[in-house]
């Protein structure tokens, strides 16, 4: 396992929702963190950051710019969340196909130049690559952000078995935390209910693997930290469901909501998937993780920071 003090880590994509979370655990741990932002990020996003963590701008579609960044942060250690579509899967391919695979390639490019002194890749997806379960090719996504994550995960499969960079590859599930963008069901639903406005939303039958934020850091540390694991992709959820309709009933109940949740008055996307459910056994056999926070603690939790 590692032992964080010291190490040189890179997060791109530090100021996101996640990103923000990952950063700060990894800087109370003791390691030297680089925190790569893009050259628009939101000023008010990027200082939320630990205000000691150096920042380095760089747009991930520019290679020049990417090798320059490796090259100055030196990682030990890499955690690539950067992408575009992550709270927008309706986001244009193209766009998705330059930032998320074409980001994730010259990253992979750059750090193949640091040699053994890199020690582990993490390589951030999405749940939604899965699309159907039931898939016979055992990927099936349903939109441009999800196409373009597995995408990433195979150039990133490509470059572990050609070169041997050390990639391993998370897809966390329908992640939630105080922070998060306001548009997002859990954060929408939660602002509704304290305003006492009306809720409307799908028929709400799809079922989820709902991860409180702090339980996806703490996922990708160990991912990070664990021996022997690469080229694998784990697994971050629960590995239990629930409909989305109940998480917003439950979020009216912990905030005695008077508004209305008018079910049924949005349709569903295109594409929907109705299930998605994490192997969090296979997660916890490959590197002794768990996901510890319930579902009311951490819709609690975040009520509680609004």
């Amino acid at each position: 396992m590692v032992e964080w003090t010291g190490q040189r880590v890179l997060v791109t994509g530090a100021a996101g929702f996640i990103g923000r979370r990952l950063v700060q655990r990894l800087d109370e741990a003791g390691a030297q963190v680089w925190a790569g932002l893009a050259p628009d990020e939101p000023v008010e996003r990027a200082s939320r950051l630990p205000p000691d963590v150096p920042r380095i701008v760089f747009d991930v579609q520019d290679p020049r710019a990417v090798s320059t960044a490796v090259a100055e942060a030196a990682p030990q250690i890499v955690f690539h969340l950067a992408a575009v579509g992550v709270a927008n899967p309706q986001v244009a391919p193209a766009l998705a196909l330059a930032v998320n695979v074409g980001g994730a390639i010259h990253l992979l490019d750059a750090l193949r130049e640091l040699g053994r002194d890199l020690r582990r890749v993490v390589l951030v997806g999405t749940c939604y690559e899965y699309g159907a379960r039931e898939a016979v090719e055992g990927l099936d996504p349903c939109n441009a952000y999800a196409a373009s994550k597995a995408a990433a995960w195979a150039f990133g499969r490509m470059y572990w078995r050609t070169w041997g960079l050390p990639v391993v590859t998370v897809r966390p599930f329908q992640v939630y935390g105080p922070g998060q963008p306001e548009h997002t069901l859990v954060t929408a639903a939660i602002r509704a209910a304290l305003t006492g406005a009306d809720f409307p939303m799908t028929p709400g039958e799809q079922r989820r693997d709902f991860i409180y934020v702090d339980d996806v850091a703490a996922g990708m540390l160990a991912t990070a930290s664990t021996p022997g694991i690469e080229g694998q992709s784990l697994d971050l959820g629960t590995g239990q469901e629930r409909a989305v309709r109940e998480v917003v009933e439950r979020i009216w109940a912990l905030t005695h909501a008077r508004g209305r949740i008018l079910v049924g008055a949005l349709p569903y996307r295109p594409g929907v998937v109705m299930r998605l459910t994490a192997e969090a056994d296979r997660t916890a056999r490959l590197i002794a993780w768990r996901a510890q926070v319930t579902l009311d603690k951490g819709l609690e939790r975040t009520i509680a920071a609004q």
